[in-house]
Parts: C-alpha cells; structure tokens; sequence
C-alpha cells in the first residue's frame, strides 16, 4: 500500500470513528435511546474487558491453551473467584498475580 493510500485511509478511519462516537454527545438529549437500547449498552464496558481478557488466558502460542497447566488461565480463575466472593477488586487483583507468578514457578 503506497504511503498516499495509507494516509487516505488513516484519515478516512479516523473521520469514522469521529463522526460515530461524538454522535451521542452532539445529539444530547434530543434523541432518546429506547430502555432497551439504553439497558444493553450498560453491558459494554463489561463485554469489552472480556473480550481484551479472555484471548490473552486462554490462547498459547500454538493455538487454545484450555488445560490445568495454563498458569495464565488458572490464576484468571482464581482472580474471577476472589472478586466474586470479596468484590475487592485489589484483592483479586493481588490473588490473581501471587497466583500467576507460583503457578509460572511450578508449572
């Protein structure tokens, strides 16, 4: 891709993605979302985490790493665990890293 093309698509990608995310802050409050909309929208925070999280502990570099020796993978669970049952989001923060870095040295 030549360096006029690369900057023309750059510039097009970037005017996209201006246009669509101010689009809820220039309309304010002239346009109202359904409660529908409004309630599944409550998840996206949530569903973008997930999906930034979840490749990196379930994936190797072969491929899935679905196994009881993926150190990555059992300290996330072992984290997910904690903040269920604590809500402390530094304690399953700490319990997920003391649990990565022993299973590293064991497995």
């Amino acid at each position: 891709m030549s360096a006029p093309t690369l900057a023309a698509v750059i510039a097009g990608l970037t005017l996209v993605t201006l246009a669509t995310r101010s689009l809820f802050l220039l309309l304010g409050d002239r346009v109202s979302l359904p409660a529908r909309i409004r309630h599944g929208l409550r998840y996206a925070p949530m569903c973008a985490l997930a999906a930034l999280i979840v490749p990196q502990l379930v994936l190797a570099e072969r491929g899935l790493a679905i196994t009881p020796f993926n150190a990555r993978l059992d300290a996330g669970l072992i984290a997910m665990a904690v903040m269920l049952f604590s809500r402390s989001m530094l304690g399953a923060m700490s319990a997920g890293m003391v649990a990565f870095l022993l299973l590293r040295a064991l497995l």
